[in-house]
């Protein structure tokens, strides 16, 4: 979870495995010894038709039912099925797993499960010395080997000595599992995931009756194929039992202290989005319409929301960009919360109708889970570089607030924020995640209903407005006095006839204007709507009085904070503040940042924020940024902060 109080062993948040206290536990009755460890991160690696993402997954469910913290990092090629055997077809998915407090995937991996040579040769790099790594050694024969440049057999010539090397034939071994089912090799080799899944179920002491349930589930009216996967996931298990290849398992006790008392699951960040955004329609007491294009890393909000029709959502798959906004605008006209998601090159297609939905100052919610960019860039990898596309990029004076969740859990309070902040202003909000959030996946603690925000919305119902002769009449532009909202008024509704659109309008009435005094005034009125909606304060973690300040926002938050930790445990004072609101920041951003000397601004961009900040603040943010669609590492990010504290 995100808590900021840590203990000695939560210190080093990503570092790594640890024998807690040196102590081992008893033998297993077959004379196996089995280690306590404190955290693990292991990476399956391998093609992309390889059910890597499957099987981190259904580990990933195993670990959090049993109690542990977790992070994942999911890292899948952009092609549906990439070519088998080389370097840019690797699929990997890596899992950090703890008895405390933890907020990263990791920055390297104890265990890595190596399908393949590629999977093998991908990954290497990022493996410490003394880890353990499970090879599928049926893979390594001389063609794939030289398909990825491998001379000579890495398994044989001594590059990996310095690792505990598991030479293990998943593939054979699988097969030999299934003769009974009658299947091709082809078809039983498909369940070597199954196979590695139960080994690394078994060295990790994970349990195995919820995996078996869903393996049923998922091939129901395949019912064959269910079993056969099952015998392969049991055999994996018993292989780790009874082969002298593996004479230690290990422990992970429950992260019983890191989690306050409650109900919890696993979720992604791309599901909790979607849960806050029903939630949201709920507590408003509105339709949820869904206008959308599938785009990755988007499109499993539009396929989860299409399940939840129970909710009164409303979802609709258009041709196009366009076209899914326009309907989502349309039926935020018609009184329902309108949503529309994307990635960041259906934001540059969705800008015009933004616009509109600016001057109309309708609610609008306009989700975009960013990925490496420009043009297709990298669908499946992650970035942060549409912050300025937010904020900037539409035509005119135009402005938009800007809500960005900071974990994979927080995107369900984050998309309530916005949903307040739309309804409660009249304004398109949007809603920035990014595709290290939304495949990522912590515990999130379920929340009682009784305690989400009440986002009802009055909507109009009379005249607001008498003229000089005694009319009554409805004038769509009067606005609240505090909010500076105007009225949402349902069409159809007898005596509140008007007419909306992309012209601009006189204030108050509606009507067309063209004179320049009114669009002046309309103009700043939007702007001021916008400065003047109420978010929270920044607060500064800062415990030693410290001169150097890091300022994140979005995901970076787990890196930075992990990073933190580090720097604290090392003697090294730090304050550290993290930015939920980017439009507007928070009113006391500028006071906080001038109490500090220096400021250091992380980002997975080329300093976008950093840019903001010394435009408005006239602060000195120095920038450190990476674009490589992965994100920060603890390490990395502690070692700039050192040397920017030490400078």
């Amino acid at each position: 979870m995100t808590s900021q109080v840590s203990s000695p062993a939560e210190q080093a948040d990503g570092a790594g495995g640890a024998v807690v206290g040196g102590q081992r536990a008893p033998g297993t009755p077959d004379g196996k010894e089995v280690r306590r460890l404190d955290r693990v991160i292991i990476r399956f690696a391998g093609d992309s038709g390889d059910g890597m993402q499957l099987t981190g997954d259904r580990f990933t469910s195993e670990t959090a039912s049993f109690g542990n913290d977790l992070s994942t990092l999911p890292n899948f090629p952009a092609e549906i099925r990439a070519p088998a055997g080389t370097l840019p077809g690797v699929s990997s998915f890596q899992l950090h797993f703890a008895d405390h407090d933890i907020l990263t995937p990791g920055d390297a991996p104890n265990v890595l499960v190596a399908m393949n040579p590629a999977a093998l040769k991908a990954n290497i790099a990022d493996v410490p010395r003394g880890a353990e790594i499970i090879v599928n050694t049926d893979e390594f024969t001389k063609r794939p080997m030289a398909k990825v440049g491998y001379e000579t057999s890495p398994l044989e010539d001594g590059s990996l000595a310095a690792y505990n090397l598991h030479p293990v034939p998943l593939t054979t071994l699988t097969v030999e599992a299934l003769k009974d089912f009658g299947l091709s090799r082809k078809e039983a080799e498909r369940s070597k995931n199954m196979f590695a899944l139960g080994l690394l179920s078994w060295m990790y002491h994970r349990p195995t009756e919820a995996t078996e349930s869903f393996l049923r589930q998922k091939f129901a009216k395949k019912p064959e194929i269910a079993e056969a996967n099952i015998v392969a996931f049991r055999a994996g298990w018993n292989f780790g039992e009874t082969t002298e290849d593996f004479a230690v398992s290990y422990e992970v006790a429950p992260a019983t202290q890191a989690f306050p008392t409650g109900t919890y699951r696993n979720i992604s960040g791309n599901l909790a989005l979607s849960y806050g955004l029903i939630a949201a329609s709920q507590q408003a007491d509105l339709p949820l319409y869904l206008g959308s294009y599938p785009i990755t890393p988007a499109s499993d909000i539009l396929h989860e929301l299409s399940k939840h029709k129970n909710f009164g959502v409303r979802t609709f798959q258009a041709e196009d960009e366009i076209a899914g906004i326009g309907a989502a605008l349309g039926a935020a006209f018609g009184g329902a919360l309108g949503v529309t998601t994307t990635s960041g090159p259906g934001v540059a297609l969705k800008s015009e109708t933004i616009g509109l939905a600016v001057s109309l100052e309708l609610p609008l919610l306009i989700v975009d889970i960013q990925r490496g960019g420009p043009s297709t860039g990298l669908p499946t990898k992650t970035e942060q570089a549409d912050l300025l596309q937010a904020m900037y990029g539409r035509n005119g004076e135009a402005p938009v607030p800007i809500v960005a969740p900071r974990t994979p859990a927080d995107c369900f309070d984050a998309a309530l924020d916005a949903a307040r902040i739309a309804l409660t202003y009249r304004t398109p909000v949007f809603l920035l995640s990014d595709g290290y959030l939304a495949n990522g996946s912590e515990p999130w603690r379920i929340p009682d209903v009784a305690d989400l925000p009440d986002l009802k919305v009055k909507f109009a119902a009379a005249t607001n407005h008498t003229l000089a002769d005694g009319t009554e009449v409805f004038w769509p532009y009067k606005r609240d006095p505090e909010t500076l909202a105007r009225p949402w008024a349902v069409p159809g509704t007898p005596g509140l006839e008007h007419r909306i659109g992309g012209i601009e309008k006189q204030d108050g009435s509606g009507n067309i204007s063209y004179d320049p005094a009114n669009h002046d005034l309309m103009v700043r009125t939007r702007q001021a709507k916008i400065d003047g909606i109420e978010v929270p304060d920044v607060a500064a973690d800062d415990p030693d009085g410290a001169s150097t300040l890091v300022l994140g926002w979005g995901s970076t938050y787990g890196p930075i904070t992990a990073a933190v930790r580090r720097l604290r445990a090392a003697g090294s004072p730090v304050a550290q503040a993290h930015l939920r609101h980017l439009n507007p920041f928070p009113r006391n951003l500028g006071e906080v940042l001038r109490r500090y000397e220096k400021v250091v601004v992380p980002e997975m961009n080329l300093g976008q924020l950093a840019t903001l900040i010394r435009a408005k603040y006239l602060v000195d943010a120095r920038s450190y940024n990476q674009v490589n669609g992965m994100p920060f590492k603890a390490e990395q990010l502690a070692k700039v902060l050192k040397e920017a504290i030490d400078d």
